[in-house]
């Protein structure tokens, strides 16, 4: 009980003697001790008498005559929804004079498919119509060198005719549905063993569209004048597309009599 009464003592500020157990040496030193841990302790709970003083500024808006502060003064028209974000792409003097009603086709609900199939933006419906082609794809010319026209063993269509000796002849027009993942080149040819009355007339060569693209069209003429007289001829017409790895077979029979 001596000895946390001398503590509080010293933290009053006031000199005092612990009363414990010991000797003198022993207790001049207990006094040195509590003195250092508990001076700092102390100072702790005693207020500061510095006083800090903070600057403060000031800023000033709207001294120059040229800034102006009045804000946007867009308003929307009452009852309908509009949107304040115009794009860049937009021609110089274009009016959006759309309605809701108009529906999901907007301004090409009126038009024909083909016309819809053009430029949206007036002034653009000329688009590419001028344009300078450099490089470019260069279609092939003619047939590769060696390239072999081998039939499949299984024909993708047949063609059966039967016309008089008299004839002047008939064209056959194939239709090929493009089925390539991208555009390929193709070329047309009858296998060896194929009756000369048969003819490519047009379509020999050329770019296959990819699928989903536009048909191709190989003209084939037959004409049996000159050829023997009555009598039935056959042809196979091969189309080798070298880059899909792929080929198509067709079978022509003519009856002439």
């Amino acid at each position: 009980r001596e000895y946390v009464e001398g503590l509080l003592n010293l933290h009053n500020g006031s000199v005092f003697s612990v009363f414990a157990p010991g000797t003198s040496q022993q207790m001049s030193k207990m006094k040195i001790l509590s003195a250092a841990i508990l001076l700092p302790v102390a100072n702790a709970f005693i207020p500061s008498s510095t006083f800090v003083q903070r600057g403060t500024s000031s800023l000033s808006m709207g001294v120059d005559p040229n800034l102006d502060l009045s804000g946007n003064t867009w308003k929307p028209t009452e009852g309908r929804m509009q949107s304040t974000d115009t794009g860049d792409y937009l021609p110089e003097g274009y009016v959006d004079d759309l309605e809701f009603s108009d529906g999901m086709l907007g301004s090409q609900a009126g038009l024909s498919s083909s016309q819809r199939s053009g430029p949206e933006l007036p002034g653009m419906e000329n688009l590419g119509e001028d344009s300078i082609m450099m490089g470019g794809i260069e279609l092939a010319e003619g047939i590769p060198e060696g390239m072999e026209f081998i039939p499949a063993s299984v024909p993708d269509d047949n063609y059966d005719l039967a016309m008089p000796i008299t004839t002047t002849g008939k064209l056959i027009s194939i239709e090929i549905k493009p089925f390539c993942m991208g555009y390929e080149d193709y070329y047309a040819a009858f296998a060896a063993g194929s009756h000369p009355v048969f003819k490519i007339q047009d379509g020999a060569i050329g770019r296959m569209d990819r699928r989903g693209g536009e048909y191709t069209y190989i003209d084939v003429m037959c004409d049996p004048r000159g050829q023997g007289g009555p009598g039935t001829y056959e042809a196979t017409l091969v189309v080798n597309i070298p880059e899909d790895d792929s080929k198509l077979t067709y079978t022509f029979t003519a009856r002439v009599g």
